[in-house]
């Protein structure tokens, strides 16, 4: 169609781009070896309006989802989200897979804890299970 002032032929209006959602993140392997953290770039936690220390909610596959505590990580891509294995075995998920993340408000402090081990898990191993693998783990640690 022709400009009928100009007579000179009108560009077709441009396509909008794509906007992709700013919390959706493609999963790399986690440096550290902690369970309940997750890392992001500084830039990435500028634009969702997170701290450090703040809880996220991730989603992955099939609709499960955890609460992690995020940290910053200089070194990361801003499309890049580090997580741990036993993170990405909850999400369903694998490396280079999509994540959201979301922030979560105030969770509430556990009052209890069960752990209900397997027969087959615990064959061989002798002594206290509390003192040997659950106290140091939930003793003092932000979980």
């Amino acid at each position: 169609m022709a400009d009928p002032a100009t007579n000179a032929p009108v560009a077709p209006a441009e396509a909008p781009k794509k906007k992709r959602s700013p919390n959706r993140l493609v999963v790399e392997e986690a440096l550290n070896d902690d369970n309940s953290v997750i890392s992001l770039s500084q830039a990435k936690m500028e634009e969702l309006n997170l701290f450090r220390g703040d809880n996220v909610l991730l989603k992955g596959k099939k609709r499960k989802d955890t609460v992690c505590i995020v940290l910053a990580d200089d070194n990361l891509d801003d499309s890049k989200i580090r997580l741990n294995k036993v993170v990405r075995k909850n999400l369903r998920c694998r490396l280079g897979d999509i994540v959201s993340v979301h922030a979560c408000g105030d969770v509430p402090y556990g009052k209890r804890v069960h752990v209900l081990p397997l027969d087959d898990t615990i064959e061989g191993i002798t002594g206290n299970l509390f003192d040997t693998y659950l106290k140091p783990y939930y003793l003092e640690a932000y979980r």
